[in-house]
């Protein structure tokens, strides 16, 4: 029998060398997680009204010209009209300046919150998952001892404590909540202790806190933004529960949560004051959770094509 050799053999309709070239290019796991996520129409419509809304948050007290603090009671309890495009409060203040500020509040108080739990999370669960033994069971019973307490009662009891400020209300939205980011960090850990590259750092006497910034981290970037994207709209709707309970920030200063308790005293008369600040509420966290969604979905690798 004679042997095949590849000159034998004779292509038809493409050259050689177009025979041979691979036309679908290499992508990265970032870019198909990028593509993905483009071919979702929901998350991406979710994206576009989160940009419009931090620009909106940004520039807003600017489009109209009305200061959000200067009190006129000639003006005030007017409804929506092409002048105040959302009325204006009790006291007189343009609605649309003073909606803008308090989610611009509600935005920075909630980015503020999650970066503390990602940042206290993981590095919790990084150290109770890479030194195992003891500190993982030690560091594990004092999880379960925080979440033993209502986090309820720990957020009132801090805002007794320290006041109904800032601060405060940072703390006591950031004490409990880093305890599942830790858990799911552990989790995920324990899964790369046993990989090569992490064996091979440590034979080449890479240092712990090497080996957790530079191979553990970045493995875990897409579990991370996923919970960021969960936890920016929860942190968002606390606040404007513990502000309209009167347990988190009070007036004079000024977020989604103050503006919808100040609502609630003349809803019967002017619902729009109540209205507005509601929707907008509802608009960002509806679109955080949209787009946590399509991120889900992104970020799996198992759906990888």
């Amino acid at each position: 029998m004679a042997e095949l050799t590849p000159d034998k053999f004779k292509i038809i309709g493409y050259s050689k060398d177009e025979a041979n070239r691979i036309d679908r290019p290499t992508i990265s796991y970032w870019q198909d997680a990028w593509r993905r996520l483009r071919k979702n129409p929901v998350a991406m419509s979710a994206l576009v009204v989160l940009c419009l809304l931090v620009v909106m948050v940004i520039v807003g007290p600017l489009i109209k010209g009305y200061d959000y603090e200067t009190m006129n009671v000639s003006l005030k309890n007017l409804s929506p009209s092409s002048d105040y495009w959302f009325g204006t409060d009790n006291l007189g203040r343009d609605l649309f300046s003073r909606i803008c500020v308090g989610a611009r509040a509600s935005l920075i108080i909630a980015i503020l919150a999650t970066a503390l739990k990602l940042i206290i999370g993981t590095v919790y669960g990084a150290l109770m998952a890479h030194f195992g033994g003891w500190v993982d069971e030690l560091l594990m019973r004092i999880i379960e001892v925080i979440n033993s307490i209502p986090s309820l009662l720990v957020t009132i009891l801090i805002m007794l404590v320290l006041g109904n400020n800032l601060f405060a209300l940072l703390v006591a939205l950031s004490i409990t909540a880093w305890c599942n980011t830790a858990r799911q960090v552990r989790g995920m850990i324990k899964q790369l202790r046993t990989s090569e590259y992490v064996y091979a750092a440590e034979v080449l006497g890479a240092s712990h806190w090497h080996v957790i910034l530079k191979h553990y981290i970045p493995n875990m970037l897409g579990i991370l933004i996923l919970d960021t994207a969960t936890a920016i709209p929860m942190f968002i709707f606390t606040e404007a529960g513990l502000s309209f309970l009167g347990i988190g920030l009070q007036a004079p200063a000024i977020s989604l949560g103050v503006l919808i308790a100040m609502g609630q005293q003349n809803m019967d008369f002017y619902p729009a004051q109540l209205f507005f600040p509601c929707l907008i509420l509802c608009i960002i966290v509806m679109a955080f959770n949209l787009l946590g969604d399509g991120l889900r979905d992104a970020l799996d690798p198992r759906l990888r094509q």
